[in-house]
């Protein structure tokens, strides 16, 4: 999706994991590891982007990783909180704030919305091979698999 605003625009980051690995993309544009995500459009909550954005990019149904305690009532939608939250440039002029949310999935079967991306599920030690992975990607993505390897 296009930016929504002039200078910043809310996205998702999603880390998914399978069988104590997390799926990483080699971003086409920028040339970059990064997780599943994107923008975060107009008249959907950001738990509702996180999970189209898994489904429009690799062809997956996730479930977010969710530590609430209340779960809502009748009146009242809880959404899933994000495990964090940055602020980065993507310009000069625009800048993204990204909710980072952990999910699982039940297969490691996937259907790259891009043939042009490259995709690969990482255990912790091959994200800690990767020397061209951003250090918050690495972190993420390891945090990931031992949170969601421990709620099992």
């Amino acid at each position: 999706m296009p930016h929504l605003h002039e200078h910043i625009d809310f996205t998702v980051e999603v880390f998914v994991v399978f069988n104590g690995k997390v799926l990483l993309r080699k971003h086409d544009k920028y040339g970059i590891w990064l997780s599943v995500g994107g923008h975060i459009e107009l008249n959907e909550d950001p738990n509702q982007a996180a999970l189209r954005e898994v489904q429009e990019e690799v062809g997956l149904t996730v479930e977010l990783f969710d530590t609430r305690e209340y779960q809502g009532d009748a009146k009242i939608k809880e959404l899933i909180a994000p495990i964090s939250m940055n602020r980065h440039s993507i310009s000069g002029t625009h800048e993204h704030i990204s909710l980072i949310y952990f999910a699982t999935t039940n297969t490691d079967e996937i259907v790259p919305e891009k043939i042009s991306d490259a995709w690969k599920w990482c255990t912790k030690e091959d994200i800690d091979a990767m020397s061209d992975l951003q250090s918050n990607v690495a972190f993420y993505g390891k945090r990931a698999i031992d949170l969601v390897e421990n709620k099992k």
